[in-house]
């Protein structure tokens, strides 16, 4: 029976392959404390005392949150859009989108910078963004760009607020971030967009007479 047994073993093993060590194979299943919260910063040696660390990261933390949700109503928006304007604006929101990403990972690394926890989950984020959530239907075009422009215009008050305290407290890396970054992409975009709800006459001309370029 032994024999059969161990037979039976090696029948399987060289069926199925060598097994490797138990020091390589994956760790699965795996929990532990929490080692920070979100409420404070480690020690980082960058020249900066720690209540300014904290401060900072607490602003970017906002900015981060109000970000990523721009960044989701722009992809909401380039998959919605509808009309004749769908092209252009199809394109644009997933442009505005690629470039608002690029933003959440700039300011969530120097969030991590400063020594603080970078606000990454779906949850949290909806506790802490300011901007008004979009309903989950369909929306006429007009209203998703001022739904874009009024959360532009969130973040740059918060962007511009935070840069004149980080450069008073001599945080230069995040007063650098948010106008380099933050700040002038957002003012770009803004530009973009805004000018699709400009009520401009696209084929007969406005002269003023009434007439409106008639003969």
């Amino acid at each position: 029976m032994a024999a059969k047994q161990q037979h039976n073993g090696q029948q399987t093993q060289q069926q199925g392959g060598k097994q490797a060590s138990q020091e390589a194979q994956l760790r699965m299943g795996q929990r532990g404390r929490i080692i920070q919260s979100p409420d404070t910063v480690r020690r980082m040696p960058i020249a900066l005392p720690d209540e300014v660390r904290l401060q900072n990261a607490q602003g970017l933390n906002q900015i981060l949150a109000d970000t990523i949700m721009l960044y989701n109503m722009y992809k909401k928006h380039h998959w919605q859009v509808s009309g004749h304007t769908f092209y252009q604006l199809h394109l644009l929101f997933d442009k505005h989108a690629a470039e608002q990403l690029e933003l959440v990972d700039l300011i969530a690394e120097r969030i991590q910078l400063l020594g603080g926890v970078a606000v990454g989950m779906p949850h949290d984020v909806a506790e802490r963004t300011i901007i008004e959530r979009p309903p989950a239907g369909v929306e006429e075009v007009p209203v998703m760009i001022d739904r874009l422009l009024e959360a532009h215009e969130q973040i740059l008050r918060e962007c511009r607020e935070l840069a004149d305290k980080a450069d008073e407290n001599h945080d230069q890396g995040t007063n650098d971030l948010l106008v380099s970054d933050v700040i002038r992409t957002n003012e770009l975009q803004v530009w973009f967009v805004g000018e699709h709800v400009v009520d401009s006459p696209a084929v007969i001309a406005n002269d003023g007479t009434g007439q409106n370029g008639t003969r």
